[in-house]
C-alpha cells in the first residue's frame, strides 16, 4: 500500500471485496494519510454490498459510483461458494449467453488525487486494463494509441467505458440466440417445448433493463456532479476537465446504446410469442374451417340417408332395379358440387404454412 502521494500523477488502489472487507482498517489508514480523510461508514456498507444496484454518491472530499458489470464471467458468490447455484441477482438465465453475464457491482471511490476500486473477486476488465496501463507505461507514455488517464475519475470512467463495451462484444452472439430460438418458437412444423428458457429469457431481459436504466441514472448524476467542478490543478485545467466531460457522456451513450439494444431484444421476443400464438389461431381456424365445410359436404348425403331409411310402405326409387345407383349418383353429384362450391369461396384450400 503507497504511503506517500507522487509528485505527478495520482495513486490507484484496487482491491477485491473480500480483502477489502479484511483490510478495512489499513485500507483506511492509507486514505487519512494521503488525502486527509476516510470512508465514512455508509460508503464503506456500500462497497461491501454484493447486491447494491449502480448508483452515484458524494461528499465533500470525494464521490462515490458503484456501477454493475455487464460481462462474461463468475460472480463472486460462485467463486466463494462454488457448490451453490448463481443467484438470480448477480447471474441471468436463459440463453448460454445470457447465463455468462456477470452483473456484479464494482465500487470506485474518486478522490482528487486517489482512487479506490473494489471489484469482484476474478475481475478481468480491471485486471486487463491495469495490463495495458503497466505494457503502455513501461514503453512510454504512449503505447499503440493507448493515453494514460490524467485523473482518478478519468481512470474511473476509462474502466467504466470498457466495462459496458464488454456487454456489446456479447450482444451479436445474445441476438444469433435469441434469433435462433425465436425462429423454432415461429417454426409451423415443430411444436415448441423450450418455454421455460424462453421465460427465463425475458425474465433476464427484463433484469438487464433495469440494471441499464440504474447505470445511465448513476452517470447522469455523475454528469450533474461534474458540471459544477471548477477547473484546478487537481483536475488537469479546463482542457482535461472539458475531456472529462466529454468521455463521461462517451460513457452514457455506450449505456444508451445497451439500453436501446436490450429493449429491442425484449421487443422481439414479446413479439415472438404474439406471433407464435397468432399462428396458432390461425391453424386453428383453418382446421376448424375444413371440418366445417366437410360437415357441410356430408349433411345432405345424411338426409338423403336418413330418408330412404325411413320405414314406409312406398319411398321412390326403392322398388326399382336402378334406385340404388340413382341414390349413389345423386349424392356422389351433391358432394362434387358442393366441393366445387366450397373451394371456389376459398373455403377448401392448401395452408400455406
Amino acid at each position: 500500500m503507497p504511503y506517500d502521494l507522487p509528485e505527478r500523477g495520482f495513486v490507484w488502489i484496487a482491491c477485491a471485496r473480500q480483502e477489502f472487507e479484511l483490510e478495512q482498517a489499513m485500507v483506511q489508514a492509507v486514505l487519512q494519510r494521503l488525502c486527509n480523510t476516510a470512508l465514512v461508514d455508509l460508503h464503506v456498507s456500500d462497497l461491501l454490498n454484493q447486491q447494491l444496484p449502480s448508483h452515484f454518491d458524494y461528499t465533500s472530499r470525494y464521490d462515490i459510483l458503484v456501477f454493475r458489470r455487464l460481462a462474461a464471467g463468475q460472480s463472486e458468490t460462485d467463486l466463494t461458494r462454488p457448490d451453490e447455484p448463481p443467484t438470480r441477482k448477480n447471474k441471468c438465465s436463459g440463453p448460454p449467453v445470457l447465463r455468462r453475464i456477470d452483473t456484479s457491482p464494482v465500487g470506485f471511490a474518486v478522490f482528487d488525487r486517489v482512487v479506490l476500486t473494489v471489484h469482484p473477486a476474478g475481475c478481468g476488465v480491471l485486471d486487463q486494463y491495469a495490463s495495458r496501463l503497466l505494457a503502455s507505461a513501461s514503453s512510454g507514455l504512449r503505447s499503440a494509441g493507448v493515453h494514460l488517464p490524467t485523473s482518478p475519475a478519468d481512470l474511473m470512467l476509462r474502466v467504466v467505458n470498457q466495462m459496458v463495451e464488454g456487454y456489446l462484444e456479447l450482444r451479436r452472439e445474445l441476438t444469433r440466440q435469441l434469433d435462433h430460438m425465436q425462429a423454432e418458437l415461429l417454426h409451423p412444423k415443430t411444436r415448441f417445448t423450450n418455454w421455460g428458457s424462453l421465460l427465463d429469457a425475458r425474465m433476464s431481459l427484463h433484469q438487464l433493463d433495469d440494471i441499464c436504466e440504474d447505470h445511465r441514472s448513476a452517470v447522469l448524476d455523475w454528469i450533474e456532479s461534474l458540471e459544477s467542478w471548477e477547473p484546478d490543478e487537481d483536475t488537469g485545467g479546463h482542457r482535461s476537465l472539458e475531456l472529462l466531460r466529454v468521455r463521461s457522456r462517451d460513457v452514457l451513450e455506450h449505456i444508451e446504446r445497451v439500453v436501446r439494444h436490450v429493449r429491442r431484444l425484449e421487443q422481439n421476443v414479446e413479439t415472438a410469442v404474439q406471433m407464435h400464438f397468432s399462428a396458432q389461431g390461425n391453424r386453428a381456424n383453418d382446421i376448424m374451417r375444413t371440418l366445417t365445410v366437410l360437415t357441410a359436404i356430408f349433411l345432405p348425403l345424411n338426409l338423403i340417408a336418413g330418408l330412404f331409411g325411413m320405414n314406409f310402405d312406398f319411398i321412390p326409387l326403392i322398388h326399382q332395379q336402378n334406385g340404388f345407383w340413382w341414390t349413389m349418383g345423386s349424392m356422389g353429384l351433391i358432394a362434387v358440387g358442393l366441393s366445387v362450391f366450397f373451394w371456389r369461396k376459398r373455403y377448401l384450400e392448401r395452408s400455406r404454412g
